[in-house]
């Protein structure tokens, strides 16, 4: 297995890798909940139902942190046979809103500057 970064703006993360291991035993590991909660809880997931692209080929989770400030992004695994007979395994996350909720901003940030009367 081998992982290459390509690049990409700032709000998305492109990994890629390559897998001994045949696109159906890829897909399934990726599409059936029983296997991708080994890797991928259902805890980290906005939406634990995927969003199957084209089957056998890409599928797409929500995801959203559980902290805040509660950001929400979007993985898509994409997968296709390689020339060495096994997987080539795209991952791309990307950041799909900035925050979901209050912002909570730190009491000594000092944001908006403000003064004090006397």
């Amino acid at each position: 297995m081998s992982a290459e970064t390509a690049e990409a703006p700032s709000d998305l993360i492109v990994l890629e890798y390559q897998l001994d291991a045949p696109p159906e035993k890829v897909w399934r590991a990726i599409s059936v909940p029983g296997l991708r909660d080994v890797w991928l809880p259902d805890a980290a997931l906005a939406d634990p139902e995927p969003a199957i692209l084209a089957p056998g080929e890409a599928i797409r989770y929500r995801m959203r942190k559980d902290e805040p400030p509660f950001l929400e992004s979007v993985v898509t695994f994409r997968i296709a046979l390689n020339d060495a007979g096994g997987t080539c395994l795209r991952v791309i996350h990307e950041l799909t809103a900035r925050s979901i909720g209050p912002t909570i901003r730190p009491a000594n940030s000092n944001d908006p500057p403000m003064l004090r009367a006397a």
